[in-house]
């Protein structure tokens, strides 16, 4: 880049300057870029001017000065990280400025579907189908690429997936994420679970891969579709012990639902709400689906396949949870079902706070709560849209800052969903903004994984969420914009971070 970025901002300074005291050419160079501004803010002023140098946004002629700096060996190790994230608008900007960064890489090369390129190789040198680089053999690099939605050639990812088998690669080959020795994830889960790469899982279970290697069945049922799901089914997966079920649940997947039961998943399984296995209390699908707001119908294949309508959970029946969590269709299914329909005192008080009808000196003590009670608020944020539902329960008693089994405290879990309106509420409640849930995030990095991994992101704002983090308190950094392998999101950090930069946070 002939000019540097140091005076391009300068630059951007200049036109938001002459555009504020009404220069003809300012509003003329702005209003052929964003025809409708009436106010231009420095991320505006940044965006013209990257237009103007034929880039479709500042953070991309930002990553495109700042990939000229770079070393050969730190674009290789950025190229592995947007092929591993999905970020392909990356991935187009270090290949478009070094098209030989694979050369010397061939797990790169096999991530990136250069199949002339490994073709050559393993002519030359077959022991590099197994041979590890940076911490994963080569069929691991091909299973965690992303490539396949970034346009990356099918054929050509299955003929290197073939070839790789052909000279020893090995279906069950895994990696340990950030070196745990604890954390194994295997390529059939990076191929299925991670990369949504149907073709390449198909591959994989067909020459041996283990479909219950702990990760997979659970995560085939976020994908919103079936295919990843049936094909580990078919290959012998087996869902008791997996959390596959009431993970299902969490999308009201009746399909979903029916396929694993049909597989042989126990309807009455005790399971811990936590991929882990290790929350401080265990449920059955059928309180699992109270918790979730799953409709009439689910509660009918359930009870029809055998869910007890009696049980319990730390001495509460499944009537007054379904009360708590104005789930009127759940406890209609389970009043019919014969459940108990007792409401002890703070059942009655809970229940009053979800049908609007609580009166003056109703509370409840937290402390004498069941941890699911306790943590309605939680729950309840992944279930429902009712704000007011919420307030009420924590103007009750309930705790508005206090971490589920996971360290997630109600604003992230507000974040991670991208809901603004909750996450509004809960910091003017005040919250422990250095707080880290157990998966090491605080507010803002959740909020960030969730522009990317929540089912509902679609329609939901996640920079809405970003931004007032932001303006708590919370700080972007280089790396965090690297991370976020949502484009939109990426964007706006890399546009926040530069105004922090220049000085200009009101701007």
């Amino acid at each position: 880049m002939a000019l540097s970025l140091e005076t391009l901002r300068k630059r951007a300074k200049t036109l938001r300057r002459d555009f504020a005291a009404g220069s003809t050419e300012a509003i003329k160079r702005v209003q052929a870029v964003m025809p409708d501004i009436q106010a231009l803010k420095h991320t505006d002023a940044l965006h013209v001017i990257a237009r103007e140098l034929d880039f479709a946004s500042w953070p991309k002629l930002k990553f495109a000065a700042d990939a000229a700096q770079m070393t050969r060996e730190t674009r290789i190790k950025r190229l592995e990280q947007a092929l591993y994230f999905g970020q392909h608008w990356v991935v187009d900007a270090l290949l478009a400025e070094t098209p030989d960064l694979a050369v010397a890489h061939f797990g790169l090369a096999c991530a990136l579907y250069r199949l002339d390129h490994v073709a050559q190789i393993l002519a030359t040198d077959p022991s590099a189908a197994t041979r590890e680089i940076a911490g994963r053999r080569p069929i691991v690099h091909l299973a965690f690429s992303q490539h396949l939605h970034g346009g990356g050639d099918r054929d050509a990812m299955v003929a290197i997936a073939e070839a790789l088998f052909d000279h020893g690669a090995d279906a069950n080959d895994l990696y340990h994420h950030g070196g745990d020795p604890n954390a194994p994830l295997s390529a059939l889960y990076g191929a299925l679970g991670h990369a949504n790469n149907m073709r390449l899982s198909k591959m994989l279970l067909e020459r041996g891969a283990d479909p219950n290697d702990g990760e997979s069945l659970y995560h085939a049922t976020e994908l919103g579709h079936r295919e990843g799901l049936k094909l580990l089914l078919d290959h012998g997966a087996q869902p008791n012990g997996t959390n596959a079920l009431p993970r299902a649940l969490d999308f009201n997947d009746h399909a979903a639902v029916k396929f694993l039961l049909s597989a042989g998943a126990d309807v009455n399984e005790e399971i811990a709400p936590h991929p882990s296995g290790e929350a401080p209390f265990v449920v059955t699908p059928l309180f699992q689906a109270i918790r979730r707001r799953c409709d009439a119908e689910m509660f009918e294949l359930l009870l029809a396949a055998g869910a007890d309508p009696y049980a319990r959970h730390a001495g509460v029946s499944l009537y007054p949870f379904a009360r708590a969590c104005g789930h009127r269709e759940a406890a209609a299914a389970l009043l019919n079902a014969g459940s108990d329909t007792t409401l002890r005192q703070a059942e009655t008080v809970l229940a009053a706070a979800a049908d609007d009808a609580l009166r003056p000196g109703m509370s409840v003590d937290p402390s004498d709560l069941p941890d699911f009670l306790r943590m309605l608020p939680h729950t309840l944020l992944g279930s429902t849209r009712d704000l007011g539902h919420i307030s009420r329960l924590i103007d009750a008693g309930l705790e508005h800052d206090v971490p589920d089994e996971m360290g997630l405290p109600p604003v992230q879990i507000a974040g991670w969903e991208g809901l603004p309106d909750f996450v509004e509420y809960f910091l003017r409640r005040g919250v422990a903004l250095t707080h880290r849930n157990e998966f090491g995030g605080d507010l803002l990095e959740t909020i960030v994984h969730g522009s990317e991994f929540c089912p509902h992101r679609a329609n939901r704002d996640h920079i809405a969420c970003a931004e007032m983090a932001l303006n708590a308190g919370f700080a972007v950094s280089a790396a965090l914009v690297d991370e976020a392998g949502d484009e939109e999101m990426a964007a706006f950090l890399a546009d926040r971070l530069e105004t922090e930069s220049a000085g200009d946070q009101t701007g």
